[in-house]
């Protein structure tokens, strides 16, 4: 049906930036949207950022104006720029593809921010 791989996570400084990708395969044309979401140690799994097929975006308050979706159809690739990294945006970072009545999760890409 469909895979999704990230990468892109590492260690990175206070203020830093890092670029996450999300490889998508299989039956990409039932996806209808995509999106980022993010588990910290010990917390709920939270929605960061969603791009939907027309091109518009959504943004979790604490992404707003330091991260960035987009989507690129012909690689089948979501990306999420983040500038301005801080020690709450460590995480383990997920993709995520609603695709008609059910959804795809990909097995998350670690990012860790040092203060």
């Amino acid at each position: 049906q469909v895979q999704l791989v990230e990468s892109g996570g590492g260690l990175v400084q206070a203020g830093g930036s890092l670029r996450l990708s999300c490889a998508a395969s299989g039956d990409t044309i039932g996806i209808s949207a995509m999106a980022w979401y993010r588990q910290a140690p010990g917390k709920e799994r939270e929605l960061v950022a969603i791009v939907y097929n027309g091109g518009g975006t959504y943004y979790a308050d604490s992404a707003k104006g330091r991260f960035t979706i987009s989507r690129d159809n012909a690689k089948n690739t979501l990306y999420l720029q983040m500038n301005g990294l801080k020690p709450e945006d460590t995480a383990v970072y997920y993709c995520n593809a609603p695709y008609y009545t059910t959804e795809f999760w990909g097995q998350g890409t670690q990012v860790t921010v040092s203060s």
